[in-house]
């Protein structure tokens, strides 16, 4: 099992590495299809992700992406509107085919997965974008390892015992700790080739600690739906790691943080 993991685990690191180096229309084709496998993951949950809700959640995401290259839509309020009515359209028309939380579900996935996640393309489209995008990755999936090596020593006080009674408050504040000493020097690293002010580099590094924060949340949202409805994991596309939901759960809550945070702080 866990050479499964650890080789699945590179696999995963070096596809993550091709695709943000080579960013552009290929990053955001892969992030789009990325969305649509986590949306099929999570409407599964909800029993409906071979329905033809589930087809407008997962044709208004591909809209969404097409928007985010060629702008056609002239309001965002727009899309939105847009794609409720279409959904509640289905709702009625097929009624009772479908119960109002898989409406809702359908409606939530398309936000949830492929707009945030959408993040990561938007993030490595900045200005400076090739080394911001990977605070996504680093406040995430860095946090996660400080907090789990942290945690495992020192742990003692749990942060949340009846949704994941693995995770400790010692833990969590070594996962913050890690995820900012990481980013000051990630930025220290890079300071030449970002152009980078010592303020700066503590601003990113409060950026990506923030990231690290949301992306706790992002991990317990995803572990509370599962308990909910009694799964293991989302899927089984990654071997020894679960689904597509299962391992970006924290980067599509901190993809967000990192772009918007980022945009306007620096």
């Amino acid at each position: 099992m866990f050479k499964t993991r650890l080789i699945s685990g590179i696999i995963l690191v070096a596809a993550a590495l091709a695709l943000i180096i080579t960013g552009g229309e290929i990053l955001l084709a892969a992030s789009c299809m990325i969305s649509l496998i986590g949306m099929y993951e999570l409407y599964r949950v909800y029993q409906i992700e071979k329905t033809p809700a589930a087809v407008i959640g997962y044709a208004a995401a591909v809209i969404y992406y097409v928007d985010q290259y060629v702008h056609m839509l002239p309001d965002v309020m727009l899309y939105v509107i847009g794609l409720l009515i279409f959904l509640l359209a289905a709702y009625v028309l097929a009624y009772p085919k479908y119960h109002a939380s898989q409406i809702m579900a359908v409606f939530f996935g398309v936000f949830y997965v492929a707009v945030m996640l959408s993040c990561v393309w938007q993030a490595r489209m900045m200005e400076q974008g090739a080394y911001i995008v990977w605070l996504i990755f680093l406040c995430s999936w860095g946090c996660d390892t400080c907090a789990y090596c942290v945690g495992v020593k020192f742990g003692k006080h749990k942060m949340s015992p009846v949704l994941s009674p693995k995770k400790s408050v010692e833990g969590a504040v070594g996962g913050l700790a890690g995820t900012f000493l990481l980013t000051a020097l990630y930025a220290y690293a890079f300071r030449v080739q970002m152009h980078l002010s010592a303020a700066q580099i503590l601003v990113l590094a409060a950026i990506s600690t923030a990231g690290a924060l949301i992306s706790m949340i992002g991990d317990l949202a995803a572990s509370a739906v599962k308990r909910n409805y009694e799964i293991k994991d989302y899927g089984t596309l990654i071997p020894g790691h679960g689904g597509i939901l299962d391992r970006f759960d924290s980067v599509i809550f901190t993809a967000p943080v990192i772009y918007y945070l980022a945009r306007y702080l620096l």
